[in-house]
């Protein structure tokens, strides 16, 4: 299977979840605390892996996957712990109406696509790692002013241990 298979099947199969997934910490304030995640005080990394809501996830944070069809929580690790997924990137959308799935679809691809290169130090097209992204879903948008896309990067053949800043693979 080549690589564009491979994406388009994984996107395919994440997108469900992803779509129910976003980032944004003001949401927190109005739909409760953070889980049950450990934050060092001074540098805000994971300390102690638990479940942390999916509006307080932060750029360095690492976390695996889960099931479900609405998930709220992420099951979150230090990131020297074996891992999943790895938060490498945000961007927020501007304010207004919701601009439609496909809008936020395509501004994560562009977003994500640009920033793998600089994070990873390899382009995308030469890495053996993959990226995603969590976005703001409707509800979200009109309920909680949630405008975070947050890109993921995995490795699609295992699980990894440390951040994948730099790696070049």
């Amino acid at each position: 299977m080549n690589r564009a298979s491979r994406l388009g099947i994984a996107t395919i199969a994440a997108a469900a979840a992803v779509a129910l997934l976003s980032g944004c910490s003001v949401i927190t304030d109005l739909v409760g605390g953070g889980g049950s995640a450990v934050r060092d005080a001074d540098s805000a990394e994971i300390t102690e892996g638990g479940d942390l809501s999916v509006f307080t996830l932060e750029i360095g944070d690492c976390f695996n996957d889960t099931a479900g069809e609405q998930v709220s929580e992420l099951p979150v690790v230090p990131c020297a712990d074996p891992h999943d997924n790895e938060v490498y990137y945000e961007h927020e959308m501007p304010d207004g109406e919701f601009p439609g799935d496909d809008a936020i679809s395509a501004a994560a691809e562009e977003n994500c696509f640009a920033q793998f290169e600089g994070f990873v130090g390899i382009a995308y097209a030469d890495s053996v790692l993959e990226y995603n992204y969590l976005t703001p879903t409707t509800g979200s948008w009109e309920d909680y002013g949630d405008r975070l896309i947050q890109c993921i990067v995995y490795d699609p053949s295992a699980q990894v241990q440390g951040t994948l800043a730099g790696v070049a693979r």
